[in-house]
Parts: C-alpha cells; sequence; structure tokens
C-alpha cells in the first residue's frame, strides 16, 4: 500500500521530497476529481489532505471522504479541526490499538 497526497504546490512538496511518489498537485476547481480519482486506485492505503482543502470540499465529497476505511484519510495542517488519527486507525483496523 502507498501513500497519496493531493493538496497546492507547497503542500505536497514536502512529501515529495520525503520520497513519497504519488503527490498531485491540485487547484482549488479540480480538486475533488483528483480525490475522486486517488480513492479509485487501489494501491493507495493513505490519504493526506490538507484541512484546508478538506473544508472547501463539497459536502458529498467531505462526507466519502469521513467514511472511507481504505484508503484511511489523513488531514494535517490548516486552522480547521484536526483529523483524530487515533480515530481513524481504529476506525480502519477495527480496534484500539492504544488500549
Amino acid at each position: 500500500m502507498e501513500i497519496a497526497v493531493v493538496g497546492k504546490s507547497d503542500f505536497v512538496l514536502g512529501f515529495r521530497l520525503a520520497g513519497i511518489r504519488k503527490t498531485y498537485e491540485v487547484t482549488p476547481a479540480d480538486i475533488d476529481s483528483k480525490i475522486q480519482e486517488v480513492l479509485g486506485d487501489r494501491t493507495v492505503g493513505i490519504l493526506v489532505i490538507h484541512n484546508d482543502d478538506l473544508i472547501k470540499l463539497s459536502a458529498h465529497m467531505q462526507k466519502i471522504l469521513d467514511d472511507s476505511v481504505e484508503p484511511t484519510v489523513i488531514a494535517i495542517g490548516g486552522k480547521g479541526e484536526s483529523t483524530n488519527l487515533r480515530d481513524k486507525i481504529k476506525q480502519a483496523v477495527g480496534v484500539d490499538l492504544w488500549k
């Protein structure tokens, strides 16, 4: 399984430099379609997106990402609500690994 990162160029650059191969630079106009494409890629296990971009997605796409188990969606950065990584792992694995 691979990690995919979707967002603005300055967001994905750090991941690209860290060796993540599936980085996708998008504009606000095409972010929904790119995320839909990544969700269809069976090799992606984790999708990373910036919180500010997540907030700007359509309500339908936000619901899809919130319910997604595979790939697990991790939203980081920005001023928005942070996604609880522990809850995402619990949702993906089925058990709370910290207990």
